[in-house]
């Protein structure tokens, strides 16, 4: 898949692929200030427990999602959002496939 050109318009949900049995991911956006990472999971693929040091933004773009933060479960769909809060211990599961993106702003 083509590097994400700055100054042009695209499509964030056909800019990366499904693979089978597992996660992609594509940064969009990288600097000092933050990044815009775009993934992709198969199902039954997903993130095992961790921690972010910023609030980081998650929003769905194809299929849904099963977000554990801070012990409860929340499904979010395409067109979602969620902030899961600096610190907050969180994992991601993947009933379908589904495309997400993740911002994070250092602060």
């Amino acid at each position: 898949m083509a590097k994400i050109e700055k100054g042009k318009v695209f499509s964030i949900g056909a800019s990366i692929d499904y693979a089978e049995g597992s996660v992609v991911s594509k940064e969009v956006v990288h600097n000092a200030a933050g990044s815009v990472t775009l993934f992709s999971f198969d199902a039954g693929q997903g993130l095992s427990e961790h921690f972010a040091p910023f609030d980081a933004l998650l929003s769905v773009v194809d299929g849904e999602m099963d977000l554990t933060v801070e012990g409860e479960t929340h499904v979010v769909h395409t067109g979602e959002s969620f902030v899961i809060p600096s610190g907050a211990c969180h994992s991601v599961a993947a009933r379908e496939r589904f495309k997400m993106t993740i911002t994070m702003i250092r602060g």
